[in-house]
Protein backbone atom coordinates (compact mmCIF):
# COMPACT_ATOMS: atom_id res chain seq x y z
CA UNK A 1 0.00 0.00 0.00
CA UNK A 2 1.61 3.58 -1.19
CA UNK A 3 1.95 6.14 1.43
CA UNK A 4 -1.03 7.93 0.52
CA UNK A 5 -3.55 4.59 0.56
CA UNK A 6 -2.09 4.78 4.52
CA UNK A 7 -2.90 8.14 5.17
CA UNK A 8 -6.73 8.16 3.13
CA UNK A 9 -7.38 5.26 5.87
CA UNK A 10 -6.33 6.65 8.81
CA UNK A 11 -8.50 9.70 7.55
CA UNK A 12 -11.11 7.42 6.58
CA UNK A 13 -10.90 5.98 10.73
CA UNK A 14 -10.97 9.12 12.53
CA UNK A 15 -13.75 10.59 10.49
CA UNK A 16 -16.07 7.36 11.20
CA UNK A 17 -15.00 7.56 14.95
CA UNK A 18 -15.51 11.18 15.22
CA UNK A 19 -18.97 10.43 13.99
CA UNK A 20 -20.24 8.10 16.63
CA UNK A 21 -21.86 9.48 19.26
CA UNK A 22 -19.82 9.73 22.62
CA UNK A 23 -20.71 7.32 25.33
CA UNK A 24 -20.96 9.32 28.40
CA UNK A 25 -20.93 7.73 31.83
CA UNK A 26 -21.52 9.86 35.14
CA UNK A 27 -19.67 8.72 38.46
CA UNK A 28 -21.22 10.67 41.41
CA UNK A 29 -19.11 11.04 44.55
CA UNK A 30 -19.69 12.23 48.15
CA UNK A 31 -17.33 12.98 51.01
CA UNK A 32 -18.04 11.31 54.74
CA UNK A 33 -18.76 13.82 57.22
CA UNK A 34 -19.38 11.63 59.95
CA UNK A 35 -18.80 7.97 61.28
CA UNK A 36 -20.59 6.24 63.99
CA UNK A 37 -20.72 2.49 65.00
CA UNK A 38 -22.22 1.16 62.06
CA UNK A 39 -23.40 4.38 60.20
CA UNK A 40 -21.54 6.83 58.27
CA UNK A 41 -23.08 10.06 56.74
CA UNK A 42 -21.93 11.59 53.40
CA UNK A 43 -22.50 14.42 52.02
CA UNK A 44 -22.61 15.44 47.99
CA UNK A 45 -25.05 12.72 46.90
CA UNK A 46 -28.06 14.51 45.07
CA UNK A 47 -29.64 11.42 43.12
CA UNK A 48 -28.72 8.43 45.27
CA UNK A 49 -31.78 5.58 45.94
CA UNK A 50 -32.83 4.37 48.67
CA UNK A 51 -31.09 0.75 49.48
CA UNK A 52 -28.35 1.73 47.02
CA UNK A 53 -25.01 -0.03 47.48
CA UNK A 54 -22.17 2.95 48.19
CA UNK A 55 -18.78 2.24 47.90
CA UNK A 56 -16.26 3.36 50.23
CA UNK A 57 -12.86 4.27 49.66
CA UNK A 58 -10.43 1.05 51.60
CA UNK A 59 -13.28 -1.55 50.25
CA UNK A 60 -15.53 -0.79 52.24
CA UNK A 61 -19.52 -0.73 51.31
CA UNK A 62 -22.45 0.59 52.99
CA UNK A 63 -26.63 0.75 52.46
CA UNK A 64 -27.76 4.42 51.84
CA UNK A 65 -31.44 3.65 54.28
CA UNK A 66 -31.51 7.55 55.49
CA UNK A 67 -32.14 10.36 52.57
CA UNK A 68 -32.46 13.73 53.45
CA UNK A 69 -31.81 16.81 51.56
CA UNK A 70 -28.18 17.29 52.89
CA UNK A 71 -26.70 14.06 53.49
CA UNK A 72 -27.15 10.49 53.12
CA UNK A 73 -27.23 7.89 56.19
CA UNK A 74 -25.14 4.90 55.09
CA UNK A 75 -25.48 1.67 57.17
CA UNK A 76 -22.39 -0.07 57.02
CA UNK A 77 -22.04 -3.66 55.70
CA UNK A 78 -18.52 -3.82 56.85
CA UNK A 79 -15.78 -3.37 59.59
CA UNK A 80 -15.38 0.80 59.88
CA UNK A 81 -11.70 0.50 60.70
CA UNK A 82 -9.97 2.49 58.62
CA UNK A 83 -13.40 4.82 57.34
CA UNK A 84 -12.79 8.57 58.41
CA UNK A 85 -14.46 12.08 57.67
CA UNK A 86 -13.32 13.37 54.08
CA UNK A 87 -12.59 10.07 52.84
CA UNK A 88 -14.85 9.57 49.53
CA UNK A 89 -17.89 7.47 48.61
CA UNK A 90 -19.48 6.51 45.06
CA UNK A 91 -22.58 5.34 43.97
CA UNK A 92 -22.45 2.41 42.29
CA UNK A 93 -25.99 2.40 40.92
CA UNK A 94 -27.29 -1.10 42.02
CA UNK A 95 -29.17 -2.36 45.23
CA UNK A 96 -28.35 -4.65 47.40
CA UNK A 97 -28.37 -8.35 45.86
CA UNK A 98 -27.30 -11.87 46.83
CA UNK A 99 -26.43 -14.99 44.63
CA UNK A 100 -29.36 -17.41 44.22
CA UNK A 101 -29.82 -20.76 42.84
CA UNK A 102 -28.91 -24.00 43.58
CA UNK A 103 -25.23 -23.54 43.87
CA UNK A 104 -26.09 -22.32 47.15
CA UNK A 105 -27.69 -25.69 48.35
CA UNK A 106 -25.09 -27.17 51.33
CA UNK A 107 -23.29 -23.68 51.77
CA UNK A 108 -22.69 -21.34 54.92
CA UNK A 109 -22.91 -17.53 53.45
CA UNK A 110 -23.10 -14.11 54.75
CA UNK A 111 -25.96 -11.66 53.80
CA UNK A 112 -23.56 -9.83 50.84
CA UNK A 113 -23.32 -13.99 49.42
CA UNK A 114 -19.40 -14.56 50.63
CA UNK A 115 -18.84 -17.99 51.71
CA UNK A 116 -17.91 -18.89 55.12
CA UNK A 117 -17.79 -22.24 55.14
CA UNK A 118 -14.23 -22.55 53.23
CA UNK A 119 -15.36 -24.22 50.35
CA UNK A 120 -14.43 -21.61 47.51
CA UNK A 121 -16.64 -18.95 45.82
CA UNK A 122 -20.25 -19.52 44.75
CA UNK A 123 -20.56 -20.62 41.14
CA UNK A 124 -23.42 -18.60 40.07
CA UNK A 125 -24.03 -15.57 37.91
CA UNK A 126 -27.67 -15.47 39.02
CA UNK A 127 -28.60 -12.58 41.60
CA UNK A 128 -31.29 -11.00 43.26
CA UNK A 129 -32.46 -8.36 44.83
CA UNK A 130 -32.73 -8.19 48.53
CA UNK A 131 -35.97 -6.17 49.17
CA UNK A 132 -38.67 -6.89 46.88
CA UNK A 133 -42.65 -6.47 46.67
CA UNK A 134 -44.15 -9.45 48.04
CA UNK A 135 -46.05 -11.89 45.75
CA UNK A 136 -49.33 -10.05 44.76
CA UNK A 137 -52.70 -11.14 45.49
CA UNK A 138 -53.76 -12.71 42.54
CA UNK A 139 -50.55 -14.97 42.60
CA UNK A 140 -51.25 -17.13 45.95
CA UNK A 141 -53.67 -19.33 46.67
CA UNK A 142 -54.70 -21.09 49.73
CA UNK A 143 -52.78 -23.26 51.73
CA UNK A 144 -54.01 -26.54 50.98
CA UNK A 145 -50.67 -28.83 52.19
CA UNK A 146 -49.50 -30.26 55.28
CA UNK A 147 -46.02 -29.01 56.43
CA UNK A 148 -44.83 -32.14 58.44
CA UNK A 149 -42.92 -31.31 61.26
CA UNK A 150 -42.24 -35.05 62.84
CA UNK A 151 -43.13 -33.67 66.11
CA UNK A 152 -46.30 -35.14 67.44
CA UNK A 153 -47.76 -32.50 69.64
CA UNK A 154 -47.10 -29.98 66.57
CA UNK A 155 -48.38 -32.06 63.68
CA UNK A 156 -51.32 -32.89 65.65
CA UNK A 157 -52.37 -30.07 67.50
CA UNK A 158 -50.62 -26.88 65.68
CA UNK A 159 -50.39 -27.97 62.29
CA UNK A 160 -48.45 -25.94 59.43
CA UNK A 161 -49.40 -25.98 56.28
CA UNK A 162 -46.84 -25.10 53.24
CA UNK A 163 -47.21 -21.50 52.45
CA UNK A 164 -47.85 -20.79 56.35
CA UNK A 165 -46.45 -18.14 58.97
CA UNK A 166 -45.60 -19.98 62.22
CA UNK A 167 -43.93 -18.07 65.43
CA UNK A 168 -41.96 -19.90 67.59
CA UNK A 169 -42.17 -17.94 70.32
CA UNK A 170 -41.16 -18.68 73.90
CA UNK A 171 -37.99 -17.60 76.78
CA UNK A 172 -34.64 -18.50 76.47
CA UNK A 173 -33.30 -21.96 76.77
CA UNK A 174 -36.60 -23.60 75.87
CA UNK A 175 -36.13 -25.31 72.99
CA UNK A 176 -37.25 -22.85 70.23
CA UNK A 177 -34.41 -23.37 67.38
CA UNK A 178 -34.44 -27.24 68.45
CA UNK A 179 -38.17 -27.36 67.37
CA UNK A 180 -36.82 -25.59 64.23
CA UNK A 181 -33.77 -27.52 63.50
CA UNK A 182 -36.22 -30.60 63.89
CA UNK A 183 -38.63 -29.73 61.15
CA UNK A 184 -35.61 -28.96 59.08
CA UNK A 185 -34.36 -32.32 60.17
CA UNK A 186 -38.17 -34.29 58.76
CA UNK A 187 -37.54 -32.25 55.24
CA UNK A 188 -35.23 -34.85 54.42
CA UNK A 189 -37.13 -36.90 51.16
CA UNK A 190 -39.78 -35.04 50.76
CA UNK A 191 -38.09 -32.39 48.27
CA UNK A 192 -38.39 -29.24 50.36
CA UNK A 193 -35.49 -27.25 50.18
CA UNK A 194 -34.34 -25.12 53.68
CA UNK A 195 -33.29 -21.78 54.46
CA UNK A 196 -31.91 -21.36 57.88
CA UNK A 197 -31.13 -17.32 59.12
CA UNK A 198 -29.11 -16.88 62.26
CA UNK A 199 -28.86 -12.98 62.97
CA UNK A 200 -26.65 -11.87 65.86
CA UNK A 201 -25.75 -15.51 67.12
CA UNK A 202 -22.29 -16.39 68.24
CA UNK A 203 -20.33 -17.82 65.45
CA UNK A 204 -19.80 -21.51 67.81
CA UNK A 205 -23.88 -21.56 68.03
CA UNK A 206 -23.89 -21.66 64.50
CA UNK A 207 -21.19 -23.91 63.53
CA UNK A 208 -23.29 -26.64 65.72
CA UNK A 209 -26.36 -25.81 63.84
CA UNK A 210 -24.36 -26.63 60.86
CA UNK A 211 -22.89 -29.54 62.59
CA UNK A 212 -26.52 -30.52 63.17
CA UNK A 213 -28.11 -30.15 60.09
CA UNK A 214 -24.85 -32.29 58.27
CA UNK A 215 -25.21 -35.47 61.03
CA UNK A 216 -29.31 -35.62 59.72
CA UNK A 217 -27.70 -35.53 56.28
CA UNK A 218 -30.05 -32.75 55.17
CA UNK A 219 -27.44 -30.11 54.83
CA UNK A 220 -27.13 -30.86 51.03
CA UNK A 221 -30.25 -29.42 50.92
CA UNK A 222 -30.27 -26.65 52.93
CA UNK A 223 -28.75 -22.99 52.77
CA UNK A 224 -27.09 -21.40 56.32
CA UNK A 225 -27.43 -17.55 55.94
CA UNK A 226 -25.63 -16.11 58.63
CA UNK A 227 -24.43 -12.57 60.67
CA UNK A 228 -23.06 -13.10 63.83
CA UNK A 229 -23.03 -10.91 66.67
CA UNK A 230 -20.06 -9.43 66.12
CA UNK A 231 -21.19 -8.34 62.56
CA UNK A 232 -21.62 -4.97 62.22
CA UNK A 233 -25.50 -4.15 63.08
CA UNK A 234 -26.63 -3.37 59.04
CA UNK A 235 -25.05 -6.24 58.42
CA UNK A 236 -27.53 -7.95 60.73
CA UNK A 237 -30.27 -6.16 59.66
CA UNK A 238 -30.53 -7.05 55.80
CA UNK A 239 -29.57 -10.63 56.83
CA UNK A 240 -33.67 -11.86 56.75
CA UNK A 241 -33.83 -9.94 53.82
CA UNK A 242 -31.35 -11.89 51.58
CA UNK A 243 -32.14 -14.96 53.07
CA UNK A 244 -36.12 -14.52 51.83
CA UNK A 245 -34.35 -13.57 48.37
CA UNK A 246 -32.38 -16.81 48.13
CA UNK A 247 -35.49 -18.45 49.24
CA UNK A 248 -38.01 -16.79 46.74
CA UNK A 249 -35.89 -17.81 44.32
CA UNK A 250 -36.53 -21.63 44.68
CA UNK A 251 -40.09 -20.79 45.22
CA UNK A 252 -40.39 -18.85 42.18
CA UNK A 253 -39.25 -22.10 40.42
CA UNK A 254 -41.59 -24.50 41.21
CA UNK A 255 -40.00 -25.88 44.50
CA UNK A 256 -41.03 -26.53 48.46
CA UNK A 257 -39.11 -23.95 50.39
CA UNK A 258 -39.07 -23.50 54.71
CA UNK A 259 -37.43 -20.66 56.08
CA UNK A 260 -36.56 -20.27 59.57
CA UNK A 261 -35.31 -16.74 61.15
CA UNK A 262 -33.64 -17.08 64.01
CA UNK A 263 -34.07 -15.09 65.58
CA UNK A 264 -35.97 -11.66 64.74
CA UNK A 265 -35.54 -10.12 68.47
CA UNK A 266 -31.97 -9.44 67.30
CA UNK A 267 -32.80 -8.25 64.15
CA UNK A 268 -35.06 -6.02 66.16
CA UNK A 269 -32.31 -5.11 68.23
CA UNK A 270 -29.72 -3.91 65.63
CA UNK A 271 -32.35 -2.06 63.59
CA UNK A 272 -33.05 -0.11 66.49
CA UNK A 273 -29.49 0.40 67.16
CA UNK A 274 -29.47 1.68 63.44
CA UNK A 275 -32.43 4.31 63.90
CA UNK A 276 -30.92 5.54 67.30
CA UNK A 277 -27.84 6.43 65.40
CA UNK A 278 -29.41 7.82 62.79
CA UNK A 279 -31.56 10.33 64.74
CA UNK A 280 -34.84 8.81 63.86
CA UNK A 281 -37.71 9.45 66.37
CA UNK A 282 -37.72 6.35 69.42
CA UNK A 283 -41.07 5.23 70.24
CA UNK A 284 -42.62 2.42 72.56
CA UNK A 285 -39.40 0.42 73.68
CA UNK A 286 -37.30 2.86 71.97
CA UNK A 287 -38.26 0.93 68.79
CA UNK A 288 -38.43 3.47 65.70
CA UNK A 289 -42.42 3.85 64.57
CA UNK A 290 -41.99 1.36 61.40
CA UNK A 291 -40.66 -1.74 63.32
CA UNK A 292 -43.99 -3.39 62.70
CA UNK A 293 -43.27 -2.92 58.73
CA UNK A 294 -40.05 -3.98 59.21
CA UNK A 295 -41.47 -7.69 59.64
CA UNK A 296 -44.63 -7.45 57.74
CA UNK A 297 -42.74 -6.77 54.86
CA UNK A 298 -40.77 -9.74 55.18
CA UNK A 299 -43.19 -12.03 56.58
CA UNK A 300 -45.52 -11.29 53.51
CA UNK A 301 -42.70 -12.64 50.93
CA UNK A 302 -43.95 -16.31 52.99
CA UNK A 303 -47.27 -17.33 50.64
CA UNK A 304 -48.59 -20.70 48.38
CA UNK A 305 -48.62 -19.32 44.80
CA UNK A 306 -50.74 -20.63 41.75
CA UNK A 307 -49.91 -22.80 39.41
CA UNK A 308 -49.88 -19.83 37.35
CA UNK A 309 -47.43 -18.87 39.21
CA UNK A 310 -45.01 -21.28 39.34
CA UNK A 311 -46.88 -23.14 41.89
CA UNK A 312 -43.88 -23.18 44.45
CA UNK A 313 -44.48 -22.36 48.51
CA UNK A 314 -42.40 -20.34 51.12
CA UNK A 315 -43.08 -21.19 54.50
CA UNK A 316 -41.92 -19.09 57.14
CA UNK A 317 -40.62 -20.27 61.46
CA UNK A 318 -39.82 -17.09 62.85
CA UNK A 319 -38.40 -17.24 66.12
CA UNK A 320 -39.12 -14.52 68.99
CA UNK A 321 -37.59 -14.97 72.47
CA UNK A 322 -39.58 -13.60 75.51
CA UNK A 323 -38.78 -11.87 78.92
CA UNK A 324 -40.08 -14.09 81.80
CA UNK A 325 -43.12 -15.49 79.44
CA UNK A 326 -44.04 -12.06 78.43
CA UNK A 327 -46.33 -12.50 75.76
CA UNK A 328 -47.25 -9.08 75.53
CA UNK A 329 -44.49 -6.90 74.92
CA UNK A 330 -44.27 -4.84 71.99
CA UNK A 331 -42.24 -7.52 69.32
CA UNK A 332 -44.05 -10.76 70.33
CA UNK A 333 -47.11 -8.80 70.01
CA UNK A 334 -46.20 -7.17 66.38
CA UNK A 335 -45.07 -10.85 65.21
CA UNK A 336 -48.02 -12.63 66.75
CA UNK A 337 -50.49 -10.18 64.72
CA UNK A 338 -48.21 -10.41 61.49
CA UNK A 339 -48.11 -14.21 61.52
CA UNK A 340 -50.70 -17.41 61.03
CA UNK A 341 -50.22 -18.65 64.78
CA UNK A 342 -48.03 -19.43 67.06
CA UNK A 343 -46.06 -22.27 69.35
CA UNK A 344 -45.52 -21.28 72.34
CA UNK A 345 -42.64 -22.97 74.49
CA UNK A 346 -43.65 -23.09 77.81
CA UNK A 347 -40.28 -22.76 80.56
CA UNK A 348 -42.32 -24.05 83.36
CA UNK A 349 -43.25 -27.25 80.86
CA UNK A 350 -39.11 -27.37 80.13
CA UNK A 351 -38.18 -27.95 83.35
CA UNK A 352 -40.52 -30.21 84.51
CA UNK A 353 -39.30 -32.40 81.47
CA UNK A 354 -42.27 -32.26 79.11
CA UNK A 355 -40.29 -31.91 75.91
CA UNK A 356 -41.00 -30.00 73.56
CA UNK A 357 -42.42 -27.94 76.04
CA UNK A 358 -45.23 -26.51 73.81
CA UNK A 359 -47.89 -24.96 75.49
CA UNK A 360 -51.39 -26.47 73.74
CA UNK A 361 -53.34 -24.11 75.28
CA UNK A 362 -51.37 -20.79 74.23
CA UNK A 363 -50.59 -22.41 70.98
CA UNK A 364 -52.95 -22.25 67.96
CA UNK A 365 -52.47 -22.49 63.71
CA UNK A 366 -54.97 -20.39 62.23
CA UNK A 367 -54.63 -22.02 58.75
CA UNK A 368 -52.88 -25.27 58.95
CA UNK A 369 -55.97 -27.05 59.80
CA UNK A 370 -57.22 -27.09 56.45
CA UNK A 371 -53.98 -28.74 54.97
CA UNK A 372 -53.80 -30.88 58.10
CA UNK A 373 -54.20 -34.47 56.71
CA UNK A 374 -57.52 -36.71 56.84
CA UNK A 375 -56.13 -39.10 59.74
CA UNK A 376 -54.64 -36.67 61.42
CA UNK A 377 -57.88 -34.35 61.77
CA UNK A 378 -59.87 -37.22 63.03
CA UNK A 379 -57.43 -37.76 66.13
CA UNK A 380 -56.29 -34.30 66.84
CA UNK A 381 -59.87 -33.15 67.43
CA UNK A 382 -60.52 -35.34 70.40
CA UNK A 383 -56.95 -35.31 71.53
CA UNK A 384 -57.00 -31.73 72.21
CA UNK A 385 -60.46 -31.25 73.99
CA UNK A 386 -59.37 -34.66 76.31
CA UNK A 387 -55.71 -32.79 76.98
CA UNK A 388 -57.44 -29.62 78.05
CA UNK A 389 -59.59 -31.03 80.46
CA UNK A 390 -57.58 -33.47 81.44
CA UNK A 391 -55.15 -29.92 82.69
CA UNK A 392 -57.97 -28.25 84.49
CA UNK A 393 -58.93 -32.00 86.31
CA UNK A 394 -55.21 -31.94 87.24
CA UNK A 395 -54.87 -28.51 88.70
CA UNK A 396 -58.31 -29.21 90.46
CA UNK A 397 -57.01 -32.22 91.78
CA UNK A 398 -53.74 -30.59 93.56
CA UNK A 399 -56.26 -28.99 96.33
CA UNK A 400 -57.07 -32.25 97.27
CA UNK A 401 -60.01 -32.50 96.11
CA UNK A 402 -61.44 -36.35 96.39
CA UNK A 403 -62.44 -37.25 92.92
CA UNK A 404 -64.94 -40.38 91.68
CA UNK A 405 -63.68 -43.24 89.20
CA UNK A 406 -64.37 -41.49 86.45
CA UNK A 407 -62.09 -38.50 86.36
CA UNK A 408 -59.35 -40.37 88.31
CA UNK A 409 -59.90 -42.32 84.92
CA UNK A 410 -60.02 -39.67 83.02
CA UNK A 411 -56.76 -38.47 85.21
CA UNK A 412 -54.43 -41.40 83.99
CA UNK A 413 -55.26 -41.47 80.89
CA UNK A 414 -54.31 -37.83 80.68
CA UNK A 415 -51.15 -38.91 82.04
CA UNK A 416 -50.66 -41.35 79.33
CA UNK A 417 -51.30 -38.78 76.85
CA UNK A 418 -48.94 -36.59 77.83
CA UNK A 419 -45.82 -38.91 77.66
CA UNK A 420 -46.82 -40.03 74.66
CA UNK A 421 -46.65 -36.53 73.22
CA UNK A 422 -42.94 -36.40 74.97
CA UNK A 423 -40.23 -36.64 72.24
CA UNK A 424 -36.83 -36.62 72.27
CA UNK A 425 -34.94 -34.09 69.97
CA UNK A 426 -33.71 -35.20 66.52
CA UNK A 427 -35.82 -37.76 66.20
CA UNK A 428 -38.47 -37.03 64.07
CA UNK A 429 -42.03 -39.51 63.58
CA UNK A 430 -43.51 -40.41 60.42
CA UNK A 431 -46.91 -39.39 59.70
CA UNK A 432 -48.24 -43.05 60.07
CA UNK A 433 -46.33 -43.62 63.03
CA UNK A 434 -47.72 -40.29 64.91
CA UNK A 435 -51.52 -41.12 64.13
CA UNK A 436 -51.25 -44.43 65.39
CA UNK A 437 -49.49 -43.60 69.00
CA UNK A 438 -52.24 -41.11 69.61
CA UNK A 439 -54.89 -42.97 68.26
CA UNK A 440 -54.22 -45.72 70.25
CA UNK A 441 -53.47 -43.35 73.45
CA UNK A 442 -56.90 -41.29 73.10
CA UNK A 443 -59.04 -45.01 72.77
CA UNK A 444 -56.86 -46.04 76.05
CA UNK A 445 -54.60 -48.62 74.53
CA UNK A 446 -52.23 -47.52 76.97
CA UNK A 447 -54.18 -47.02 79.88
CA UNK A 448 -52.54 -50.58 81.67
CA UNK A 449 -49.13 -49.52 80.67
CA UNK A 450 -47.05 -47.44 83.63
CA UNK A 451 -46.13 -44.29 83.03
CA UNK A 452 -42.74 -45.93 83.29
CA UNK A 453 -43.11 -48.06 80.42
CA UNK A 454 -45.02 -45.85 77.99
CA UNK A 455 -41.63 -45.43 76.03
CA UNK A 456 -40.97 -49.18 75.24
CA UNK A 457 -44.44 -49.23 75.05
CA UNK A 458 -44.95 -46.76 72.07
CA UNK A 459 -41.89 -48.41 70.27
CA UNK A 460 -43.51 -51.75 70.25
CA UNK A 461 -46.95 -50.13 68.80
CA UNK A 462 -45.05 -47.83 66.04
CA UNK A 463 -43.30 -50.81 64.92
CA UNK A 464 -46.48 -53.15 64.76
CA UNK A 465 -48.41 -50.39 62.85
CA UNK A 466 -45.25 -50.21 60.55
CA UNK A 467 -45.87 -53.61 59.36
CA UNK A 468 -49.45 -52.88 58.36
CA UNK A 469 -50.42 -52.22 54.80
CA UNK A 470 -52.95 -49.18 56.56
CA UNK A 471 -49.73 -47.07 57.64
CA UNK A 472 -48.97 -46.66 54.24
CA UNK A 473 -52.13 -45.59 53.29
CA UNK A 474 -52.60 -42.92 56.09
CA UNK A 475 -49.31 -41.29 55.20
CA UNK A 476 -50.56 -41.04 51.53
CA UNK A 477 -53.87 -38.97 52.98
CA UNK A 478 -56.64 -41.81 53.28
CA UNK A 479 -58.76 -41.25 55.96
CA UNK A 480 -58.92 -42.67 59.32
CA UNK A 481 -62.26 -44.08 59.32
CA UNK A 482 -63.81 -48.08 59.23
CA UNK A 483 -61.84 -51.01 58.58
CA UNK A 484 -58.56 -48.93 58.56
CA UNK A 485 -59.14 -47.60 61.97
CA UNK A 486 -59.85 -50.83 63.47
CA UNK A 487 -56.78 -51.97 61.86
CA UNK A 488 -54.13 -50.19 63.44
CA UNK A 489 -56.07 -50.23 67.05
CA UNK A 490 -55.81 -54.13 66.42
CA UNK A 491 -52.15 -53.81 65.58
CA UNK A 492 -51.40 -52.04 68.26
CA UNK A 493 -53.34 -53.38 70.82
CA UNK A 494 -51.49 -57.12 69.58
CA UNK A 495 -48.25 -55.21 70.24
CA UNK A 496 -49.15 -54.42 73.90
CA UNK A 497 -50.16 -58.22 74.40
CA UNK A 498 -53.88 -57.38 74.84
CA UNK A 499 -56.68 -59.38 73.11
CA UNK A 500 -57.96 -57.74 69.88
Amino acid sequence: MTLQGIADALFDEIESRSARAPRLSSLERGTVTRVLRGVAYVEGFTEVSSNEIIAFEGGATGLALDLTLKQVGIVLLDDPRGLRPGDHAMRTKRVASVPTGNALLGRVINPLGRPLDERGPVATDRTGPVERPAPAIMERAPVARPLQTGIKVVDALVPIGRGQRELIIGDRQTGKTAVALDTIRNQAGTGVVSVYCAIGQRGDAVARVVARLSESGVMHNCVVVTAAAEEPPGLQYIAPYAATAIAESFMRAGRDVLIVYDDLTRHARAYRELSLLMRRPPGREAYPGDIFYLHARLLERATQLRDSAGGGSLTALPIIETQAQNLSAYIPTNLISITDGQIYLSPTLFRRGQLPAVDVGRSVSRVGGKAQLPAFRAVAGPLKLAYAQFEELEAFARFGARLDDDSRRQLERGRRVREALKQNEAAPLPVAHQIALLLAVTEGVFDSVSIDGMEAAAAHVTNAVNATGEAGEIAAGAPLEGARRAAILSAARAALGQEV
